[in-house]
């Protein structure tokens, strides 16, 4: 079975390219949550926060905005000892900010997965690529992007940040097109 080389041999990696990587999503939270995840990753490789997911889930409520949110200062100063997730003050601040960002939006009336999914116009860009050096590490969407969620209040996301963001959740299909996925994305994308 062929896949994209990215994810090599480890069971795990393998397991998230076939089964979420790719996969369009349109639920808000779900969404939000990724998000989190993908701002943990700044700086590291994407296998580091996923063997740390479940560790995040159970210490930020499995991304709960709300519960997130509420946080306070001493909540956040005790994740700095949980050593199942990355102990980055800045990144753990970040957490409970962008849970802020994100409920001030849904209360004015944005819908976080609207808001996401319109920096290509509701669609999904398949960007048919043959070979991983082809693979960009952001573009004008994921500046765009970018630039919007700072504006609300959001920090970790950057444009490489929101374009492997883009790439996770299926606004952008970057399987490779031998990749045995490849065409499972392109059918459940929106044209």
């Amino acid at each position: 079975m062929k896949r994209c080389a990215w994810c090599g041999e480890d069971e795990q990696y393998q397991n998230y390219h076939d089964t979420v990587w790719g996969r369009a999503e349109y639920d808000s939270q779900e969404l939000f949550k990724k998000l989190c995840l993908d701002g943990q990753q700044a700086g590291l490789s994407w296998i580091t926060i996923l063997r740390k997911q479940a560790n995040y889930e159970a210490a930020f409520f499995n991304f709960d905005p709300v519960k997130m949110a509420a946080m306070t200062d001493e909540d956040l100063a005790e994740q700095m000892h949980n050593a199942g997730i990355v102990r980055n003050k800045l990144k753990i601040e970040s957490l409970r900010r962008n849970a802020r960002a994100y409920l001030a939006m849904e209360a004015a009336g944005q819908p976080f997965n609207e808001f996401i999914w319109s920096f290509t116009g509701g669609k999904t860009i398949d960007n048919a690529l043959k070979d991983m050096s082809d693979y960009p590490t952001e573009s004008k969407e994921s500046q765009a992007m970018s630039k919007a969620l700072k504006k609300h209040g959001f920090n970790f996301v950057g444009p490489t940040i929101c374009y492997a963001f883009m790439q996770a959740v299926g606004i952008i299909n970057d399987h490779l097109t031998d990749c045995h996925v490849y065409q499972e994305c392109k059918a459940l994308a929106r044209a």
